[in-house]
């Protein structure tokens, strides 16, 4: 474990890790711990060899591997520990329970993984995370300011990106829980439903009853039928994960995805298929204002992507359609349309946004 005196800022001590621990005050008190979770198999082998330089220069025990350890089952751990440790006394537990900060190293879903743990397990001083961009999809991390591109791996960028940890302002955001349902079979039951292998971002959830009040009228009913071209993308996800060594460069990655959408007809929607058929055969869509009724949403034929795709609408839309520019903690989600992949072109123009169908807190 490396004892260099700016990075002793950051390195917890053993004890936290290690349940049933005795107290201890002796020693450095790190003015920015931190905790790390890296996905290994993003990036091809970058994320494998970033994980090593961070172990390299914290205490290996702050640095997991989520391919070996669940976020959830770790922070669990670690604040059960710190709680105890703080009701005995321990100056280490009280300061890092108070300043503790994550640091995700891995694609969109990993860090919305991360986010999504840390919402669920309601912790007494949440802390906050930073995202290091690792991957194709790095979106998270580039909206709010960590960049775009792969890190290096060596010791000096390491370091440097926890200088800016320490240094980042921490903002709030909105959290939305997403529930999805399915439509009963008209014949036999769907109980008792075998064990899911779902993605992280998902939990299963027990079989609510037509007299339960989550089963309102608004519930939609998606057709059992999985879309060749996201059978397409899930056979390249799991190649990527069988040959991690091919997917190391962003800008291959990114083409590939973009031949991918070419061969499935994205750009080519209106000439492939009739107009009439799009998001609205599929699901019933219906939002609420803020302490509104319920109203059905018109989603013309579209296709969803884009940089900034809600843009800054004008005063007078603002005024008109009760619009305003986005926010990551308004509470407000915003609804974007896209005709075709041509049409989402538009957002790399100056000031190009997609078709703004509305701003709503409940979809």
């Amino acid at each position: 474990m490396a004892s260099s005196p700016i990075l002793n800022n950051f390195i917890i001590p053993d004890h936290i890790f290690v349940p049933g621990s005795r107290v201890e005050n002796d020693g450095h008190v790190p003015q920015c711990p931190v905790l790390v979770f890296i996905n290994s198999k993003s990036g091809g082998q970058l994320g494998g060899d970033l994980l090593q330089t961070y172990r390299n220069l914290l205490n290996p025990k702050q640095v997991f591997d989520l391919g070996e350890q669940a976020p959830d089952k770790v922070l669990r751990t670690v604040y059960a520990n710190l709680e105890s440790l703080n009701l005995q006394g321990d100056k280490f537990a009280k300061k890092i329970m108070e300043t503790l900060k994550l640091i995700v190293a891995g694609g969109d879903g990993t860090a919305g993984w991360l986010l999504g743990v840390v919402s669920d397990l309601k912790l007494p001083h949440p802390p906050p995370i930073a995202t290091v961009p690792l991957g194709t999809g790095n979106n998270l991390p580039f909206a709010y300011g960590w960049g775009k591109k792969n890190p290096t791996t060596d010791k000096g960028s390491v370091e440097a990106f926890l200088d800016q940890v320490m240094k980042a302002k921490e903002i709030k955001i909105d959290s939305w829980h997403i529930l999805m349902r399915m439509r009963a079979p008209k014949a036999g039951s769907c109980d008792p439903i075998p064990p899911l292998e779902l993605p992280h971002s998902l939990h299963a959830f027990h079989r609510v009853s037509e007299a339960d009040d989550l089963n309102m009228a608004v519930a939609n009913c998606f057709p059992g039928r999985l879309p060749h071209i996201s059978r397409r993308i899930l056979e390249l996800l799991q190649y990527g994960k069988k040959n991690p060594e091919k997917f190391k460069n962003q800008l291959i990655n990114q083409t590939t995805y973009a031949k991918l959408g070419c061969s499935q007809g994205w750009f080519l929607t209106p000439l492939m298929h009739p107009a009439d058929r799009n998001i609205a055969q599929l699901a019933k869509v219906k939002f609420m204002r803020r302490h509104g009724e319920w109203k059905n949403l018109n989603i013309p034929p579209s296709f969803s992507g884009g940089l900034n795709p809600w843009g800054t609408p004008n005063r007078r839309k603002q005024s008109d359609r009760d619009l305003t520019p986005p926010f990551v903690d308004d509470g407000l989600l915003e609804i974007v349309g896209f005709r075709n992949a041509w049409h989402g072109l538009v957002l790399y123009a100056p000031r190009g946004h997609g078709t703004r169908l509305a701003q709503v807190c409940v979809i």
